[in-house]
This record gives structure tokens, C-alpha cells and sequence, in this order.
């Protein structure tokens, strides 16, 4: 099966050539379907055709209308933008221009269109970790309302909300969804399955460190088999050039927050317990009261971006990395790094994205095997230290398509029946075929993922399991993202660069938090779910508080604890 962009890119060439024709209809939407759909799909022919007999008619009133869209730059998008967009424009006359840029840059277009009102996009795909922000500022429409008001004859019915796998994430406390998943990915631990079953680097292991080498439960463990494996010669397996135990990033950019954001500081073990995030204290260390009002985000204020557990999850990361990565690793960024590994020198990874699966299980990889199989795996992410049972374990992306209020509701209708295209029961399975970024259960559910799971490391043995549910986005305690983000990025990379201490840029970080909360707290402009700071007291005082913020522990090094990996599998399934 070629799934690759590549192969579908004459398709969406031949597409806007159709959409450079007046006439637009179920013609050119049964072309699209032989095309590019045939049987990869969870609905019959007829369905198919039923769904897009719909989408035709409930598009007439917008023919000959230009709409502009945006994305960041990954794999799915690549595909709605190339394919999808172009099939769009051939079947329903609505011109849609799908942008491609930096997730950064899609948080600015954004902050922009709420600060000046001036509609830049018609629609944007952003992350659900605002929906904090949406839900406060109320400046996004509430998709529930509008799919029950102005937006109902645009609504398709068999949208079937209850198939999609990540609306508890773009779920505000009110009740309502202010954002529908397009592409859903996870961060988990890779490593190379093959170097971990090689009987002379098991034994090796085992009689250097006293124990069996293993998917790591724990940084401990983790640490060990990065050290292992850090100029390991390992020629007995073909392996050519240096080998390096970790791989990870530390330029200072945008895409420096997300690494301790997303999930990092959670498995570190900062925030509180609580699924999908911790409450009261979120892996951001921002402190909720029981109205989901933000009070602080040092520990003096309660709150935990500064705290022993915080500090102990910047100094591992920066440790591992300069000890156990490829150099120019301090020097990349997200998209810069994420390639790496299948470059075939790196041993594991504690904190990959699955949204690389797709470009990692490419023909003729080191990390590939002749038969199609890969020679890594990917598994649940061993936690740190503080971490405690209940705590969030790891990262969900729910990249969301989001309608602003500053659209003019007609360009929001024509970009809506877009969005429900590109997330359509009609191209889902084809598009997660490509972008391998999961959004609907009936799609993990299709037999060809069946067929091609043994091809995916993992990828749909985790989709598939209860564990699943464990991972999240950022949740509801953040109240204003990209004003907030960008405060990570540039505190934490003073750490990354040694120009202060863990300690010294985590402090610098919460107290620039906490001017923000006090700014939206004095201008009313969040209403009754806006900060309402507590009162700052001794840090002593909350570190002896049962649960987040967490006093050091006399002993962060743990006993070290690994799992079979095929063992792991079969708790899966």
C-alpha cells in the first residue's frame, strides 16, 4: 500500500484543474472518490456518495466564495492542503486556500485576529491546549450553539460526534465544544527493539547494572541505558558511526515550551493527580480554585512552576542531553529533531511524537527492516521521581479546527463544511493512512489498520488499548496560551544555555506567569473564570500542603525498574 504524499499528489493536481471549471457537483465528488478513497473508508459506496450528495447541496448557497484556512506544517495537514482542499473546491465550488505554516506562527495569526478583530483566517486548526483561552476570553464560537443555531444547516448529520476520540479535550468546564479534532497525536517512548533483544547487549547490560534491559517504568532506568548505549560499539549488529542513548532539543524557539509544556513536567511528577489533567495544580504548575479561577503559578502562591519537581525535570532533560545526545541536538528545534532518530544512530527517545510514525516507517531507513517492519517500537514514557499513580503520563496534540466570532458567519459556514470534509466518515481512514494522526474510533477500528499494525511499532496497539485515555492536552488552567507559551520557551532556554540556573529560570518563568494572571485579574476581561491570585505565603508553607506543589525529596535517584516490551504489548490488547 502507497500511502505516501506523494502518490497523492497528482491527484490533487488533477482536482484543481476540476475546480477551475464553473460547475461543480456529484460528478466531480464520484471522481474523488475512485480516485483517492476506493474502500479506504468506514462508510459503503453508497454512504460515501450519500455524504457527499450533502455536502453539495448544503454548499450552494457559498459557490464561487474564496476562503482562507490555516495549519501547522505536519504530514495530515500537508494532505488536506495538497488533496483534500483541492477535492473540496472541485465538489463544492468554495474556493479554500489551506496555509501551511509553524504552530508558532498559527498561535500569532490567531492572538492577532482576537486582539484586532480583523478576520485573517475564516477558520484555524489550532491546538485544543487553548481551550482554556477560548473558553475564558469567549471570543471562539461555541460549536455546540452554533451547530444547534446559525450553523445547523451547515452541520452534516453524520458529523457523529461520539466517534470522534479527543472532544473531552476541546471540552470547556461549561459544558460546551469549542473545537473539533482533525489530527490527534501522542508523545511516547521510542527505542530500537532490535538493539534491546541483542543477547550481547542484554547480557552486557544485565552484568553492568543488575538488572534486565527493558522499556524503562522509570528516569532511573532511563538514564542507565542512555548511559549504556552512549558510544556503544555496536558494528556486531551493523550499526556504523557514534551511538548516543537519547536524542532530544534545546534551541531556544517557540518549540522549546512545548517540550516541558506538554507533558514533560507531568511525567516529572510536578502537577497533581488527575485524568485528563491535574487538578488542582496542571503540568503548566498553575494553581485552579474550585471555580477554575487561576490563583498562582510559584510556589509561594501555591502553584508549582518553580518548584523542587519542576527544577529536578529542567536539569534531567538538560543533563541527558548534553551527556547522552548528538551534539547539534542542543541546537534543534521540534521539527529539526524529530527525524533523527530514524537516522538509525539513537537508542531511544523518551519524549518522541507518533506524529513522526509516518516519516519513520519510510523503505530503506536504517531503522526499517527489508520486509516492511520496523526495527524500533514505541511505548508508555517512563515517569520521574515525584511522579505518583493517578498523574498524568503523557501528551495528546489535538490539533482542533476552531471558528473565531470575528468571521463573518458566512465565510464561518463555508469553512465549517471544510472542516467537516477534511474529518468526514468519508476520507478519514485515507487520511489517517497518511498522516497516521488519529481522530475517529471507528477509523482505529478499520481492518486496514488491522493489517497494517505490524508495520506501525506500536502505534495502533496503543490507540487501541484503555491506556489510551491516560494521555491529554493541556487542560482548562491555562487562561491565556499564547501570551503564557511564549513565556517558557524563552525562560527555559536561558536554562538550556546555561545562562542561569534550573532553579534561577523556573523562577523568573512563574513570576512572569503570574504578571500575566495579575494583568487579566485587574482587567476583569475573563469575567468570574479569570485569575483570581491567592495571597503569597511561605513556600514552606504549601510544600508541607498534601499533594502539588511537592517538597524535594531527600532522594530523586529511584531504584531502577524496566518491563519486558512484549509484555507491555499484551497488557495492551
Amino acid at each position: 500500500m502507497n500511502l505516501s504524499l506523494k502518490a497523492t499528489t497528482a491527484i490533487g493536481l488533477a482536482f484543481a484543474i476540476f475546480s477551475s471549471s464553473a460547475y461543480a457537483g456529484m460528478k466531480e465528488a464520484k471522481e474523488f472518490l475512485d480516485a483517492e478513497i476506493g474502500d479506504l473508508s468506514t462508510l459503503s459506496r453508497a454512504e460515501q456518495e450519500a455524504e457527499m450528495q450533502w455536502l453539495v447541496d448544503a454548499a450552494k448557497p457559498f459557490a464561487g466564495m474564496e476562503i482562507k484556512v490555516v495549519s501547522e506544517t505536519i504530514d495530515t495537514h500537508s494532505y488536506e492542503s495538497k488533496t483534500l482542499a483541492a477535492a473540496f473546491t472541485a465538489i463544492t465550488g468554495i474556493k479554500i486556500t489551506h496555509d501551511l505554516i509553524g504552530e508558532g506562527d498559527v498561535v500569532e495569526k490567531l492572538q492577532t485576529q482576537m486582539q484586532t478583530g480583523e478576520n485573517i483566517y475564516d477558520a484555524y486548526v489550532n491546538d485544543s491546549d487553548l481551550i482554556g483561552t477560548h473558553w475564558r476570553y469567549q471570543q471562539a464560537r461555541s460549536l455546540t450553539k452554533w451547530m444547534a443555531g446559525e450553523g445547523k444547516d451547515v452541520t452534516s448529520p453524520t458529523l457523529d460526534l461520539s466517534d470522534f476520540i479527543g472532544t473531552q479535550f476541546t471540552t470547556a468546564p461549561d459544558g460546551d465544544l469549542y473545537q473539533l479534532p482533525d489530527q490527534q497525536f501522542a508523545n511516547l517512548y521510542w527505542f530500537r527493539y532490535d538493539w534491546f533483544n541483542d543477547a550481547k547487549n542484554k547480557a552486557d547490560f544485565k552484568a553492568k547494572y543488575g538488572y534486565d534491559l527493558g522499556v524503562p517504568v522509570n528516569w532511573s532506568a532511563y538514564e542507565d541505558i542512555a548511559e549504556f548505549f552512549t558510544g556503544r560499539d555496536l558494528s556486531h549488529l551493523g550499526v556504523e558511526g557514534k551511538v548516543f542513548g537519547n536524542m532530544d532539543y534545546g534551541k531556544k524557539d517557540p518549540s522549546l515550551g512545548w517540550r516541558y509544556t506538554d507533558a514533560w513536567m507531568s511525567m516529572a511528577g510536578m502537577g497533581s493527580k488527575g485524568e485528563p489533567n491535574g487538578l488542582p495544580v496542571d503540568e503548566w504548575g498553575i494553581r485552579v480554585n474550585e471555580k477554575s479561577q487561576p490563583v498562582g503559578a510559584c510556589v509561594a502562591r501555591g502553584g508549582a512552576a518553580n518548584s523542587p519537581a519542576a527544577v529536578y525535570a529542567v536539569e534531567k532533560a538538560i543533563e541527558w542531553l548534553q551527556k547522552y545526545s548528538p551534539p547539534q541536538a542542543q541546537g534543534m528545534t521540534f521539527s529539526e529533531a524529530g527525524p533523527i532518530p530514524a537516522q538509525g544512530n539513537v537508542a531511544q527517545q523518551m519524549f518522541w511524537y507518533t506524529a513522526f510514525t509516518a516519516a519513520t516507517v519510510l523503505p530503506d531507513l536504517p531503522v526499517m527492516n527489508a520486509d516492511g517492519t520496523p526495527k524500533w517500537r514505541m511505548a508508555p514514557s517512563p515517569h520521574g521521581a515525584y511522579w505518583e499513580e493517578g498523574t498524568k503520563v503523557g501528551y495528546q496534540d489535538v490539533g482542533s479546527w476552531t471558528l473565531m466570532k470575528s468571521t463573518p458567519t458566512d465565510r464561518a459556514k463555508a469553512a465549517w463544511l471544510y472542516a467537516q470534509f477534511v474529518t468526514s466518515k468519508t476520507v478519514d481512514v485515507k487520511k489517517a493512512h497518511t498522516g497516521l494522526t488519529f481522530i475517529r474510533q471507528s477509523t482505529i477500528e478499520h481492518q486496514s489498520f488491522t493489517d497494517r499494525a505490524p508495520k506501525l511499532g506500536g502505534l495502533i496497539e496503543f490507540y487501541r488499548s484503555p491506556a489510551r485515555v491516560a494521555w491529554s492536552p493541556t487542560g482548562t488552567n491555562v487562561p491565556d496560551y499564547p501570551r503564557l507559551a511564549q513565556l517558557w520557551w524563552q525562560n527555559i532556554g536561558d536554562a538550556m544555555s546555561g545562562a542561569k540556573t534550573a532553579q534561577e529560570a523556573l523562577n523568573s518563568l512563574c513570576s512572569d506567569m503570574e504578571k500575566v494572571l495579575v494583568r487579566l485579574e485587574r482587567s476583569g476581561v475573563q469575567g468570574d473564570v479569570g485569575p483570581k491570585m491567592n495571597k503569597e505565603m511561605s513556600d514552606d508553607y504549601w510544600l508541607s500542603q498534601p499533594g502539588s506543589p511537592k517538597a524535594k525529596l531527600a532522594n530523586e535517584d529511584e531504584k531502577p525498574v524496566t518491563v519486558s516490551y512484549d509484555e507491555l504489548i499484551k497488557s495492551w490488547q
